[in-house]
């Protein structure tokens, strides 16, 4: 790769095509987070879907603290489904699909 100004939410099809791999991919129908080490440390992640789409720019840092976070299971919240039911600004889900 040439001397890209790297930023967040640049496309990430200005990284390359090389090097990018899924650490997180599951039985998801292929849809799911992909990742690139950059020359510099950080980390770049890109939906796999949406290849040309916009790639978020994570510092070495950044992506450490994350990593330890969720093995420590500060984001199993994120696992958890939402009632249906509640309200949200947009009303309760039979609200929404009536609308």
């Amino acid at each position: 790769m040439d001397q890209v100004h790297v930023y967040n939410g640049m496309p990430a099809k200005h990284l390359g095509t090389e090097g990018w791999a899924k650490p997180w991919s599951g039985p998801n129908g292929g849809a799911c987070v992909e990742a690139l080490r950059l020359h510099d440390g950080r980390v770049a992640l890109r939906q796999s879907t949406d290849p040309d789409g916009p790639a978020l720019i994570y510092t070495h840092h950044e992506i450490e603290r994350f990593i330890q976070g969720a093995k420590a299971g500060a984001a199993d919240f994120l696992l958890t489904r939402p009632d249906p039911n509640l309200t949200s600004s947009a009303g309760t889900a039979p609200e929404r699909r009536a609308a």
